[in-house]
C-alpha cells in the first residue's frame, strides 16, 4: 500500500535546455484551476486507495515555487487535508531553483511541515548555466541557501550537473569545491542526458553540442565520488550522496520497489501494483479531473515476473544492493532460482558482489550500472 505522495506542479518561469520533464511555461497557464483540480485528484486518491499513514511527500516540477504563496499553501492544505498528515510524516521535500524563492514562500512551506529542499544548483559556472538555460547566477544559490536556513530549513539537497556541453575537468572541479563549502546535507549528482523533445536534442542533430567524451564524462563521475567520500557523503545510490542520516527516504520509496501516489499533470505513480501515469497537458488534465475526477491516461498491471525485474534493476541502483531475504519475502522463491546465470556471469564479470545477504554492485559495477540492469530484463515467467 502506498505510504508516499508525488505531486507535480509543471508550471516553470524559464524552459532549461536539457529538461524533458512535463512542463510549461507559467505566463497564461490556468493555475488556479489546476491546484483546484490537484485537490480534487488527491480527495478521490486518498478515498480510493489510502490505507496507511504517509510517510514521504516530494513537490516537484516544472518549478513548484512558480506558485504564489497563495496557491502554494492551497496545495500544502490540500495534502493535509486528505492524506490526514501527521508524526508519521519523515520527509517532505518541494524542489526550488537559486533566487526564484521568496521569504513569503519559505514561511508557508516551513508552516504546514515542508522540512527538506531539493535546490537546483547544476554549476556555478556563469557561463555553463547560461549554456543550459538556466537564468540563476553563482550567488542566488548562496542567497537561497542562506535564507533557507534562516527559516529553520535543516534538511538541503542540491543538484549537481556533470557531462556538460563543453565542461572541462577543471571547471567541474571548481563547482566540486565550491559545493562542498555550501556545507549542505545531500548531493544528487546525474551526468547530461540528451532526450528527445530539448533544446539541446536539436542542437545535438545539427552537430552543435560540443559534449565531453564517454571517458571525460567517466573521470568527472570517478572525481565526484572520491570528493565525495573525502568531504564525508558516503555514496549510497548511482547518483545520490549523503551525510548520514539524511539519505532521501522518499526517493528510497522508488529504489525499493514500493507503492506510491502520483498526482498532477503528467505523475506517475505505482499503486496495488498497477503502474500508472497522468495525462500530461494541463488543460485536458483539468478537463479529466473536473469530469471523473482522476486524470490516468495510461496503467499496466504488473505480472511476477515484471516485478522482479524492477526489484532488481531497482534495488541494484542502491550502493547496499538487492536483499535475497526480503526478495524471497515478497516474491516466495530465492532470487538465485530466477537469476542465478546473470548474477554469476555478473558476478565473474566483477560487475556484481555478493556480500552475505546483499546482491550488489562492484566499484566497476557502478560505471556500467546500465549494463548490469539490461541483464535482468526479459527473463521468461
Amino acid at each position: 500500500m502506498p505510504t508516499a505522495i508525488y505531486v507535480h506542479i509543471p508550471f516553470c518561469e524559464h524552459i532549461c535546455h536539457y529538461c524533458d520533464f512535463n512542463k510549461v511555461f507559467l505566463h497564461g497557464q490556468p493555475v488556479d484551476e489546476y491546484v483546484s483540480a490537484l485537490d480534487s485528484e488527491m480527495k478521490e486518491a486518498a478515498n480510493q486507495f489510502l490505507k496507511e499513514p504517509i510517510e514521504t511527500i516530494y513537490i516537484g516540477g516544472g518549478t513548484p515555487t512558480a506558485l504564489s504563496p497563495q496557491q502554494l499553501e492551497k496545495v500544502l492544505i490540500s495534502l493535509h487535508q486528505h492524506f490526514s498528515l501527521s508524526d508519521s510524516l519523515k520527509e517532505w521535500t518541494v524542489e526550488v531553483n537559486p533566487g526564484g524563492l521568496t521569504e513569503e514562500q519559505l514561511t508557508v512551506l516551513h508552516h504546514y511541515g515542508v522540512n527538506r529542499l531539493s535546490i537546483g544548483l547544476q554549476t556555478f559556472d556563469p557561463s555553463l548555466l547560461e549554456k543550459i538555460g538556466r537564468t540563476h547566477q553563482p550567488e542566488d544559490i548562496y542567497k537561497t541557501i542562506d535564507l533557507a536556513r534562516q527559516k529553520g530549513f535543516n534538511n538541503l539537497t542540491v543538484d549537481l550537473m556533470f557531462g556538460l556541453p563543453t565542461q572541462s575537468l577543471t571547471s567541474y572541479k571548481d563547482t566540486l569545491q565550491k559545493a562542498f563549502a555550501l556545507e549542505i546535507e545531500h548531493f544528487s549528482a546525474y551526468s547530461l542526458k540528451v532526450e528527445e523533445k530539448t533544446v539541446f536534442y536539436n542542437l545535438l542533430r545539427k552537430g552543435k553540442l560540443p559534449l565531453p567524451s564517454e571517458d571525460e564524462e567517466a573521470i568527472m563521475y570517478e572525481l565526484l565520488i572520491d570528493q565525495m567520500n573525502q568531504h564525508g557523503y558516503h555514496q549510497y545510490e548511482i547518483s545520490n550522496f549523503a551525510k548520514r542520516g539524511y539519505e532521501s527516504k522518499h526517493n528510497l520509496i522508488y529504489w525499493n520497489n514500493e507503492e506510491y501516489f502520483g498526482v498532477g499533470a503528467g505523475a506517475h505513480g505505482y499503486i496495488e501494483g498497477v503502474r500508472y501515469a497522468n495525462i500530461g497537458p494541463v488543460q485536458k488534465y483539468i478537463q479529466s479531473i473536473d469530469a471523473t475526477n482522476q486524470a490516468r491516461v495510461e496503467s499496466h498491471s504488473l505480472s511476477e515476473n515484471e516485478k522482479r525485474e524492477e526489484e532488481m534493476f531497482m534495488g541494484l541502483r542502491k550502493l547496499e544492493g538487492v536483499s535475497q531475504q526480503k526478495f524471497k519475502k515478497r516474491f516466495g522463491v530465492e532470487v538465485m532460482e530466477i537469476y542465478r546465470e546473470q548474477i554469476q556471469r555478473l558476478v565473474e564479470n566483477q560487475l556484481l558482489e555478493i556480500d552475505r545477504d546483499r546482491i550488489k554492485l562492484t566499484k566497476k559495477g557502478v560505471f556500467l550500472a546500465n549494463e548490469v540492469f539490461e541483464q535482468f530484463l526479459v527473463v521468461g515467467d
